[in-house]
C-alpha cells in the first residue's frame, strides 16, 4: 500500500482554488500510484476561518464543494478537512471517501482553546467513540483509525491498537520554536504499536505559520517519512505488509534558520493572500530595520521592496549612512528626506491652540511633557511611510513594521507612530533574537548585508539629543521571554535571580501598555505563547 500525505498552503475563504488544489494533489497522489491520498484540517475552508463560520452560506458551500470531490474522486481513496453542518451545529470534521463515494465522516474530539485558538465558540466536539473505518485496498482489508489533530497525542487518549492496522491523523498545527512533534508521535506509536501518518498545513494565515513537516512513523517509533519545512509537499510512503519500513534521519535546523524561513513565510504569504506587491520600510539605520528590510527581499524579492530614511535634526550621521549602505547591499529602492520641516509646521499649527487651552484650564507650559515633541518625529514618519503606501496605488504598497516584541511588550513604541504598518514582521521576535537573526543573515549570505557598524552600536530611537534606550536588553529581554511566554510570576522571577526593581518596573511597563497593544498591527507570530494570546483587561489596577 502507498499513502501520500497532502501537505498543502490554502487561503481561508478561496473554498473554490482551495478544492482545485485538493484536485491537483488527488492527481498527482495517482500518478505516483498511491493508493490513499491525506489531506490537512479544515483543507477546503482554510485554518482558521474564525467567525466566518458563523455564516450558514460559507458552511453550505465549503459542503457543496466536498460533494463534487467526491463526484469526481475515483482509482484513490482521499481523506479531506472540512465544516460538517448537523441542524444547528457545526464540526470540525474529516470526510474518508473513494470511488465516487463517501465512505464516512469523523468528527474532532478535542477542541483547542488556548493561545489565539477559540475552537469552542464555533464547532461541538465528536463524541469521544471509536474512529475506526474499514476500508478495502489492493484485495486486502485495512482498519484505519482516523483522528483530528491533538487527540492523536493527548496522554489520555488509549489508541484502538487491537481495533487498528495504523492511524491517520489531519492537522492545522502551527509553528513555533522549539517545536517537535515528532517525538510525540515516536512515543505514542512506539507505546501503543502502532503506526502513524500525519498531514500538516503549510503555509501563512494573518499572524500564523504553518509548518509542514508531515511524518510518518513506524509501530516501533521510527521515523519512516517527513515532509519538506515551510513548503507544499506530497509525501510518498511504501508500506510493506508488516507496516514497517527504513528508518530515516528527521530534518536538522539551526534554531535561528527556522525562525527565519517562517517570518518570511508568513510576511510572503501575507502579502500573496492580501494581493499588496511591494513593501515600504522605514530605514532608521538601526537593528530592526534592517533586519525587518532583509526579511522582506527574501520574501517578496528586492524590486518590491522600498526602504526610506526620513532623518530629523536629531538623527545621527551613521543612522543616515548606515540605512543607505543597507539599501545598496539589498539592492532595494532606497530614498531618504528629512522631517524636520514637517515636524516644525506640526510645532507652529499646535502653537496657539495649545496656548488657549492652556489659559483656559490654568496650566503652565513647562508642565507639558517633553515626550510630545519625541513622538511627533515618530508619527511624521508613519503619516510619510502611510502616504506612500497610499498615494502610489498602481504598486499595491503595504507598510511593514518594525517593532520588536521586547519594545511592544514593554510599551517603549510610539502609537500612532512607530506601531504603524499592515503587518509587523517581528513582533514575536525579541530583541536579543533580533541580534542573532542578523547575524544569520550575514551569515547565511556570505557577506556583510547588515553594516557592521549597526550591531555595535547602542540602540537609540534618536528623538532627542543623546538619547539611547533605557534598558539591558541582556536582562531585560529575556525577562520579558519569562513573563510574555512562560506566565513567570513576580516571585518566581526573583527566585530566578531578576532583581526586583527590574522585575518590577518590567511588570508595570508591560501593565500600563495594553492600551496599545490592542491598536498594534497584526504581527508574525513564531513562539509558543506570544502577545497575541494574552488577553488581559485595559483596565487593570492588580498589582503581584
Amino acid at each position: 500500500m502507498r499513502v501520500a500525505l497532502a501537505q498543502i498552503n490554502t487561503t481561508i475563504g478561496d473554498l473554490e482554488n482551495n478544492v482545485k488544489k485538493i484536485g491537483d494533489f488527488i492527481k498527482k497522489a495517482k500518478a505516483e500510484k498511491a493508493d490513499i491520498v491525506v489531506f490537512p484540517e479544515l483543507a477546503i475552508t482554510g485554518y482558521p476561518p474564525k467567525d466566518l463560520l458563523l455564516r450558514k452560506d460559507f458552511v453550505k458551500k465549503n459542503e457543496e464543494f466536498l460533494k463534487d470531490l467526491i463526484k469526481n474522486t475515483s482509482g484513490i481513496f482521499a481523506v479531506v478537512g472540512f465544516v460538517e453542518s448537523e441542524g444547528n451545529n457545526i464540526y470540525n470534521s474529516a470526510a474518508i471517501f473513494g470511488e465516487k463515494k463517501l465512505i464516512g465522516v469523523v468528527r474532532k474530539k478535542i477542541l483547542r482553546t488556548y493561545d489565539f485558538f477559540d475552537e469552542k465558540k464555533y464547532f461541538k466536539p465528536g463524541k469521544n467513540d471509536g474512529n475506526v473505518l474499514h476500508i478495502d485496498i489492493n484485495g486486502k482489508r485495512f482498519d484505519i483509525e482516523f483522528e483530528i489533530c491533538e487527540h492523536v497525542y493527548d496522554d489520555a487518549v488509549t489508541h484502538q491498537k487491537n481495533s487498528a492496522d495504523f492511524i491517520i491523523n489531519i492537522s492545522a498545527s502551527p509553528f513555533y520554536i522549539g517545536k517537535n512533534l515528532e517525538e510525540k508521535f515516536r512515543k505514542i506509536a512506539e507505546k501503543n504499536r502502532i503506526p502513524i501518518f500525519y498531514v500538516n498545513l503549510v503555509g501563512g494565515q494573518d499572524e500564523i505559520v504553518f509548518d509542514g513537516q508531515s511524518l510518518a512513523v513506524d509501530r516501533s517509533g521510527n521515523l519512516i517519512a517527513i515532509g519538506k519545512q515551510f513548503d507544499e509537499d506530497l509525501v510518498i510512503i511504501e508500506i510493506p505488509q508488516k507496516l514497517t519500513t527504513k528508518k530515516i534521519e528527521p530534518h536538522k535546523y539551526k534554531k535561528e534558520g527556522e525562525m527565519f524561513n517562517a517570518l518570511v513565510l508568513g510576511l510572503k504569504d501575507y502579502f500573496k493572500k492580501t494581493c499588496f506587491k511591494k513593501a515600504v520600510i522605514g530605514l532608521s539605520g538601526g537593528i530592526d530595520s534592517s533586519l525587518a528590510a532583509c526579511i522582506a527581499v527574501e520574501a517578496l524579492g528586492k524590486k518590491n521592496v522600498i526602504g526610506v530614511s526620513m532623518p530629523s535634526r536629531f538623527s545621527s550621521d551613521h543612522s543616515r549612512t548606515d540605512a543607505q549602505k543597507l539599501a545598496q547591499n539589498l539592492g532595494i529602492c532606497f530614498v531618504m528626506f528629512s522631517i524636520q520641516d514637517i515636524v516644525k509646521a506640526y510645532e507652529k499649527s499646535l502653537e496657539k491652540p495649545l496656548d488657549e487651552i492652556r489659559k483656559k484650564f490654568f496650566i503652565s507650559r513647562k508642565n507639558d511633557d517633553p515626550v510630545a515633541n519625541e513622538n511627533i518625529q515618530s508619527r511624521v514618519r508613519a503619516n510619510c511611510l502611510m502616504d506612500i503606501s497610499n498615494r502610489l496605488k498602481d504598486l499595491k504598497i503595504l507598510v511593514i513594521n518594525t517593532g520588536n516584541k521586547t519594545e511592544i511588550a514593554l510599551g517603549y513604541c510610539t502609537l500612532y507612530g512607530d506601531m504603524t504598518g499592515g503587518i509587523g514582521v517581528l513582533g514575536d521576535v525579541s530583541k536579543l533574537d533580533v541580534y542573532k537573526l542578523a547575524k544569520y543573515v550575514n551569515e547565511k549570505s556570505g557577506r556583510e548585508i547588515i553594516p557592521k557598524n549597526i550591531f555595535l552600536k547602542k540602540p537609540s530611537p534618536e528623538l532627542k539629543n543623546d538619547q539611547f534606550d533605557p534598558f539591558d536588553y541582556e536582562i531585560v529581554s529575556p525577562l520579558v521571554d519569562e513573563i510574555i511566554e512562560k506566565r513567570k510570576s513576580r516571585y518566581e522571577l526573583i527566585k530566578m535571580g531578576y532583581p526586583g526593581k527590574i522585575v518590577d518596573d518590567v511588570l508595570e511597563r508591560i501593565r500600563k501598555s495594553e492600551y496599545k497593544r490592542r491598536q498594534a498591527v497584526p504581527y508574525i507570530k513564531i513562539t509558543k505563547s506570544s502577545l497575541i494570546g494574552i488577553k488581559m483587561p485595559i483596565v487593570n489596577k492588580y498589582k503581584e
